[in-house]
């Protein structure tokens, strides 16, 4: 129990939820440190995204909690998120991305993060919002990152997939969120995309704590810090990729070797 530290950015504490009796996330405690990047795995089924759901207020929680503490320059808020809407959360510094790259094809890469600039995402907002040299500096500092720099005026539509996939991770960056999380940010990408997507989220995790779920074994062993294994709703391990991989039970639930 770490219910007197603040060195976290979120605190999971005896979380539960049960959908017509059947436990999809079972007494799950788990603290993500600020400034940590952590992998959840697990086979289907474990209740990966179903606490995603929860964190975000997809999902209600049965009983439990989940703290949130935000970075340096907000200190001393310690926020109970299972009492907040969805929006709510996502104001207090919290971003989601789901497996399918939800982006406004018909706009331009410059569009879609403009669009996701924190200014103009409340109706006051948006008919105040105007193209300042601080929303431009920002917008062209997060297209470098995620590499679309040079396809700022090319309709979202004619992106590959990996590059959906960078451009909605983008648009989280321009809101400026404490806490990033994705699922399975590089399903579907190539190799060559994957590995640039492991470059992009090292370099995320510099300035942003993140919590990321994934398949893809030789990814994750590219970029977690720590990584968190669920089976049947609960935590059956935790530490780095090489003990998880070495690990008899993870083997015998998951890796299948």
């Amino acid at each position: 129990m770490r219910s007197s530290d603040t060195d976290y950015v979120l605190a999971i504490e005896n979380l539960t939820v049960s959908f017509d009796g059947f436990k999809a996330v079972d007494d799950l405690t788990l603290y993500i440190d600020q400034g940590e990047l952590r992998v959840i795995i697990g086979p289907n089924g474990a209740g990966k995204t179903t606490v995603l759901d929860l964190i975000s207020g997809k999902t209600s929680a049965t009983s439990g909690s989940i703290r949130y503490n935000p970075y340096a320059q907000k200190k001393g808020r310690n926020i109970e998120l299972t009492e907040m809407r969805e929006h709510e959360i996502v104001r207090a510094g919290i971003g989601r991305k789901f497996q399918t790259p939800s982006i406004y094809e018909s706009l331009t890469v410059f569009e879609n993060l403009e669009i996701s600039y924190p200014r103009g995402r409340t109706v006051l907002g948006s008919l105040t919002f105007q193209r300042s040299e601080e929303v431009m500096d920002r917008i062209h500092e997060v297209a470098e990152a995620i590499f679309l720099i040079e396809m700022l005026d090319s309709q979202a539509e004619l992106l590959s997939h990996g590059q959906k996939q960078w451009l909605e991770i983008g648009m989280l960056l321009v809101q400026s969120p404490d806490l990033i999380m994705l699922d399975e940010p590089v399903a579907g990408m190539s190799a060559k995309e994957r590995d640039a997507t492991a470059e992009l989220l090292r370099e995320v995790s510099k300035e942003h704590s993140v919590l990321i779920i994934e398949h893809d074994m030789d990814f994750v062993a590219k970029i977690a810090d720590q990584v968190t294994v669920l089976h049947l709703g609960q935590i059956i391990m935790e530490g780095t990729m090489e003990e998880i991989q070495n690990d008899s039970v993870v083997q015998e639930v998951y890796l299948g070797h």
